[in-house]
């Protein structure tokens, strides 16, 4: 016994031998001991590695890269949505501090009003809202709440890259089922429309271990807007095998060309068995609100000022004692979830576990914006009228300079996205730098930051492993850009397009 432990401490103190005088013992046996173990949990085995750290990061390393890559707008917020969110930190001093731990109860009830409307249902603040950090914490709480160890969810390729990672912590399992491209016409340019579910497949992969069917319309990255026919079908799956249904509806007011979103939830028989989930950032173009300091001005100034926004709507800033300070904003996003109360109550349990809480005068803020929309939905006033109207003409405009190059867009029925075609640079440039494991579009990517100064994200990021080769000659771009930057991309495109002149 004394000799082992001699020996251990041998081996402890071995490494002190040779450093200055002023080395520690104690922490050298702390340092030893601790690094042994095991730290990450096994969950989050094989989901450390993220795409877009990995682009971002790779992007700013050159100069001047024009990012087409992240899903955020670069202009600011609607006049009426900024407003609110003055209003809410400068008004009502109590709310700077907790509300219900559910939700803001002015949101929970606009809420349940307004998508009660919408999904032909009566909503009950109370017991069918949570409101939860963003769509993204609403996803990550109905994963915890309903997807057990060794449960099957069902995801549709391609998809946003949390649903796999969220299923797998989880303790689920993946099961994915792909769209799939129609022929088009020769010349005719392809839709995400053509982009379809085969019937056959998609039953084949429901289960007795199925618990849940992830849906996301429009869809990220493709800007699939599900059908009514193409709905029923999942319906009645998620009916027939007594399946869950998350959908992610983030987008649902970005839909273009005279298409419509339909919620599956508003179906018949799916509002007992369907979480519908939403986005504050995504509805309101308000995808980053951060805390700033007020730098010891004391209390917010409330003067603002005009700058770039979307067209019609000034950027704001404060104007405070000592000159013009951008506008302070919340680091704590809104999102929700509406369901019944049945499966509403588990994830009740997770979020005040976890969570608990999201930021009040943040939530105030987004209920008053709604409020406001209530007030004017339907109507040419309504900012989900007017938005989508301006971000089609964006599409428009990229889809038009993409295609002066040879790239062929897959024009998107809604979201914030577009892919594109990269096969004929496939082709023409088979060998980029890369790893020989690395799909194609994510070399065509680094190869396109590096050398044409553009940013985008490969969509085989958005597909399983084993489905990487079906879809690695796609890139996605984002099109919910201000002008400027469209006219950045522009200048890239056509220096790309003289370079290709023989």
């Amino acid at each position: 016994m004394f000799r082992n432990a001699t020996a251990i401490c041998l081996h402890l103190v071995g490494p002190l031998r040779g450093k200055k005088s002023g080395a520690s013992l104690t922490r050298c046996l702390h340092q030893t001991l601790t690094m042994a173990k095991r730290l990450q949990a096994r969950r989050l085995d094989g989901i450390d590695h993220n795409p877009w750290v990995e682009f971002v990061k790779l992007a700013s390393e050159e100069a001047d890269v024009v990012n087409l890559g992240q899903g955020f707008p670069d202009f600011s917020p609607p006049e009426f949505a900024v407003e609110a969110f003055q209003h809410a930190i400068s008004g009502d001093f109590m709310l700077n501090q907790y509300t219900k731990a559910f939700g803001y109860p002015p949101l929970t009830k606009i809420l349940a009003s307004f998508f009660g409307k919408l999904l032909g249902q009566e909503i009950d603040p109370l017991k069918n809202v949570l409101v939860t950090v963003g769509a993204y914490g609403a996803l990550f709480t109905a994963f915890q709440a309903l997807v057990d160890e060794g449960d099957e969810v069902i995801i549709v390729e391609p998809f946003f890259d949390c649903y796999e990672p969220m299923t797998l912590m989880a303790g689920g399992r993946p099961v994915f089922v792909s769209l799939k491209p129609s022929a088009t016409q020769k010349g005719e340019p392809d839709s995400s429309s053509s982009w379809q579910l085969d019937p056959t497949e998609l039953a084949s992969k429901f289960t007795s271990r199925t618990k849940a069917f992830i849906l996301n319309t429009p869809n990220n990255p493709l800007g699939k807007v599900f059908s009514r026919e193409e709905l029923e079908l999942v319906a009645s799956l998620c009916q027939q095998h007594d399946v869950v249904c998350i959908t992610d509806e983030v987008y649902q007011w970005l839909v273009f060309d005279g298409f419509q979103h339909i919620s599956i939830a508003s179906l018949p028989g799916m509002w007992e068995r369907t979480l519908t989930i939403g986005s504050a950032g995504k509805t309101f173009s308000v995808t980053g609100w951060k805390v700033r300091e007020y730098g010891g001005m004391g209390s917010p100034p409330s003067t603002i000022v005009g700058g770039r926004g979307w067209p019609g709507n000034p950027e704001r800033v404060w104007l405070g004692p000592q000159g013009p300070h951008p506008l302070p904003m919340f680091l704590v996003q809104v999102g929700w979830v509406l369901g019944p109360d049945s499966l509403m109550k588990h994830l009740r349990t997770v979020h005040q576990n976890s969570i608990y809480h999201c930021a009040t005068q943040c939530q105030a803020a987004v209920a008053q914006s709604f409020e406001r929309e209530q007030l004017h939905f339907g109507q040419p006033s309504s900012y989900f009228v007017q938005f989508p109207q301006y971000i089609q003409r964006c599409r428009d405009h990229m889809i038009q300079s993409l295609q002066s190059v040879g790239l062929r867009p897959v024009i998107p029925q809604g979201s914030y996205f577009l892919i594109t075609d990269i096969s004929d640079f496939k082709n023409k440039m088979p060998d980029l730098p890369g790893a020989a494991d690395e799909p194609y579009d994510r070399r065509f990517v680094k190869w396109m930051i590096k050398n044409k100064g553009l940013m985008a994200i490969p969509v085989s990021t958005f597909v399983s492993v084993p489905h990487q080769k079906f879809f690695d000659h796609y890139i996605r771009f984002c099109f919910v850009k201000d002008e400027p930057t469209l006219r950045a991309m522009d200048q890239k495109l056509q220096k790309w397009k003289a370079e290709l002149m023989p």
